[in-house]
């Protein structure tokens, strides 16, 4: 019995590796504490290793195109989350949120990913199978996603959002009680416990909710800013990735098993963003080459463009190659940049 062209042999094992895994990692870090760079790394290699099984299966399975066309979704998917995972150290630098909180917060964030990944994936596989010009939508789509990024290029630190003031936030604010203090890893407190932290410190001060039984912390409405940027983010990469794919099976195992990784692969980010200056430039590259993909396949189906195919193979190269091009140039050039920067220092006195 076939569905969504995949037999339910494929589904249910895509299923159970994402259920095992994501239960595995709940087990392992059950604890709340400060997550490494060497454990973070560690699972960002059992992330990528459970990407390639995936994709040894799809070949030996089914075919090494079905394969390909889920390994290149992959590496977009993992290029384009570099940009929402520095939107995620904004948003816990506004919420004063450190390490293992920040841990605890992306789990929940990255299981959310899971459920509104579907909704999209399902939704933007129907909507391109329906009309063909639905393709000329989504390029322009990914086309301005990728202009947004190119004008703001190297001016990130001089943009500073309070994500502490986010639409989210302000309206989770009107419809839940706030507690306006981080308790442990909580995301809620009870009504006895606010009392109780009200009474031994007067500078507490609850604007509402003072007969309600539970109350919301700062890290609860940290999570509400992460989860709502990565709907966003969602706008912008799933009509990326079904530009290299419109099979809803493959379309969302390759978003899902690189935001699986995330979590593991920001802590890896926050050691080493200050010197992959280059990787940014690379993936905006390949959003505007993703956007003249989707138009020239649309247009083949509208108009009967044929001067032009770009096949998975060369889509896959394109992709792994421009990705390989920036983090080498982002290792050689920065480290000259930090070499020069040495030599170049304030002159000794005659």
């Amino acid at each position: 019995m076939a569905h969504f062209g995949f037999p339910i042999e494929a589904i249910f094992l895509f299923a159970t590796a994402i259920s095992f895994s994501v239960f595995m990692d709940l087990f392992a870090h059950r604890h709340t504490k400060e997550v490494s760079v060497l454990d973070a790394g560690l699972w960002s290699v059992f992330w990528i290793g459970l990407a390639l099984a995936f994709y040894g299966y799809l070949w030996v399975r089914f075919d090494k195109l079905w394969a390909d066309l889920y390994l290149a979704g992959v590496a977009l998917e993992k290029s384009l989350s570099v940009d929402n995972l520095v939107v995620f150290m904004a948003i816990f630098t506004s919420f004063s949120i450190k390490g293992a909180l920040q841990h605890r917060i992306l789990y929940w964030g990255i299981i959310g990913a899971l459920f509104f990944r579907a909704i999209f994936v399902a939704a933007g596989t129907g909507l391109f199978h329906l009309t063909p010009w639905v393709g000329f939508c989504f390029a322009a789509v990914v086309a301005w996603s990728g202009w947004k990024m190119f004008v703001t290029l190297g001016r990130e630190a001089e943009i500073v959002t309070d994500y502490s003031s986010h639409w989210s936030v302000r309206f989770t604010q009107r419809i839940m009680p706030i507690f306006p203090r981080l308790h442990a890893e909580q995301f809620f407190v009870t009504r006895a416990l606010v009392q109780g932290l009200a009474q031994s410190d007067p500078t507490i001060k609850l604007a509402r909710g003072r007969h309600t039984i539970v109350f919301a912390t700062p890290a609860f409405l940290c999570l509400i800013a992460i989860e709502t940027s990565d709907i966003m983010f969602a706008f912008d990469s799933v009509p990326a990735v079904i530009a290299v794919t419109q099979e809803p099976l493959l379309v969302y195992a390759a978003m899902i098993f690189a935001v699986l990784g995330l979590r593991s692969l920001y802590f890896v980010l926050a050691a080493l963003t200050r010197y992959l200056v280059y990787l940014e430039p690379a993936v905006i590259v390949l959003l505007f080459f993703i956007a003249f993909k989707l138009a020239l396949q649309s247009g083949e189906h509208v108009f009967g463009w044929d001067f032009l195919h770009i096949s998975p193979n060369t889509s896959l190269l394109i992709i792994l190659g421009t990705l390989t091009a920036g983090v080498v140039a982002s290792l050689v050039w920065s480290n000259k940049a930090t070499a020069e920067t040495t030599k170049v220092g304030p002159e000794s006195p005659p």
